[in-house]
């Protein structure tokens, strides 16, 4: 009971006071961190002495797993397990995530292991927890929101309705801050319908429904004075279409993908026939949104396992390496969401192959191909935003955070490294305002 109501509190908070909250985390996480190294330089340099190379260790591991070669494989992997930690240095904590897959593919137990975690799933409040961290350590997220909301902002200049559809919506927290905005809209706020679009099929993070969804976000409505209505479907995305989504001539019609795309099926499963990732761009086209706002995680795993392994270690290294920059190394949270979150997706790209490789990333450059295919047109960045989401991250975040452009891709990354994209896109034939 007690844990029903820290959970029911938690995502009224979330929902009703996120950016609030969020402020606040990332001024405990800055006073933490500036602690943590307080303590560092009174105690002395806590740095390691060995020298082994964890990343080098790793790619040896799963070049010997690629080859076939257990014994060396099981030599390589019992080095790892010896020098890994989940709670030692970035790249400690990453060869202890890492060295799970390998395992569990050297056992041919992948997809049974990540089924069966699957279908378990992490505690909800567990996950809000950690997601709450992840959004007060790092500025993807919010990044990503603001760019959403700024475009739907001005999509919206002289209208009165709004209608979204979101695919792959979770909690619904972003959809909170964009109700707020709403609510001090010069004018008054709209009306705004938001049409959820859920998978048939198991989730790697936990839901308390999707219906719940729809009830926090019309309470939240309510308390922000917002006339709101909410649309669930539950369906393969490749089938949603127009007829399924009740659209009005006089609403503002915006589509969005937050880097859930890549979930969706590609060539290397449906070589003969039209992959689901372009069935559902085209039915994006035919559905004519005002805006199709997308964001996507830059990275490509081709289509051998030892490709794939390096292109993921390079890009978490990233998030480990950030993590260890923002998050202290004691927070039991970060635990969670690094062997946990994290944990739970590169299990599935390395252990996992066929239909069970869930995650099947591309680079921005390989979306732009794939949207124009599909006979989507890219629309320009705004300066303006453009301008706002560079400075808050310059202002409010760890200095090796940017936020860049590449034609007209808005780009985010770490220490130079790009791991997320983001663009606007209508119909080809669409009349730009």
């Amino acid at each position: 009971m007690m844990m029903m109501e820290e959970l029911g509190e938690m995502f009224d908070k979330m929902m009703l006071r996120g950016y609030e909250t969020c402020i606040k985390d990332m001024e405990k996480l800055r006073s933490a961190k500036a602690d943590e190294a307080m303590n560092n330089k009174k105690g002395g340099s806590k740095m390691r002495t060995d020298v082994v190379d964890l990343c080098a260790l790793l790619i040896r591991c799963a070049q010997a797993v690629a080859a076939g070669s257990v014994m060396t494989a099981q030599e390589l992997l019992k080095q790892i397990k010896q020098n890994a930690s989940s709670t030692g240095d970035d790249t400690q904590r990453l060869a202890q995530c890492f060295s799970k897959g390998l395992e569990a593919r050297l056992a041919g137990t992948g997809s049974q292991l990540w089924q069966s975690l699957t279908a378990e799933g992490p505690l909800v409040i567990e996950y809000l927890k950690a997601y709450k961290l992840y959004m007060a350590a790092c500025c993807f997220n919010r990044v990503a929101l603001f760019f959403n909301i700024m475009t739907i902002e001005h999509a919206m200049a002289g209208k009165s309705k709004l209608h979204i559809v979101d695919y792959g919506p979770h909690h619904g927290f972003q959809w909170a801050g964009l109700l707020r905005w709403m609510a001090n809209r010069e004018g008054g706020p709209p009306e705004v319908k938001i049409t959820a679009i859920s998978r048939l099929q198991p989730r790697s993070c936990p839901s308390e429904g999707i219906e719940d969804t729809g009830h926090r976000l019309s309470k939240c409505a309510r308390e922000f004075g917002v006339p709101f209505k909410f649309h669930s479907i539950t369906a393969r995305w490749e089938t949603i279409c127009n007829d399924n989504l009740k659209t009005d001539p006089d609403e503002v019609f915006i589509v969005i993908d937050l880097f859930n795309f890549s979930i969706l099926m590609d060539e290397s499963i449906y070589f003969d026939n039209p992959s689901p990732r372009d069935t559902v761009l085209n039915n994006i086209r035919k559905m004519r949104p005002d805006v199709f706002i997308q964001g996507v995680v830059n990275s490509s795993y081709g289509t051998s396992f030892l490709a794939r392994f390096r292109e993921a270690l390079f890009h978490y290294s990233a998030l480990f390496d950030m993590f260890d920059a923002t998050i202290p190394r004691e927070c039991k949270l970060r635990s969670v969401l690094e062997q946990g979150m994290l944990g739970h997706t590169v299990l599935n790209v390395i252990a996992c192959e066929g239909v069970d490789l869930v995650n099947r990333p591309e680079r921005y450059r390989q979306w732009q191909v794939r949207n124009q295919r599909a006979g989507l047109r890219q629309l320009p960045l705004k300066p303006n935003i453009v301008k706002v989401l560079k400075e808050k991250v310059m202002k409010d975040h760890h200095k090796d955070f940017f936020v860049g452009e590449d034609g007209q891709w808005l780009l985010q990354g770490w220490k130079g490294r790009i791991l997320y994209a983001h663009s606007t896109w209508v119909a080809e034939d669409a009349i730009s305002e």
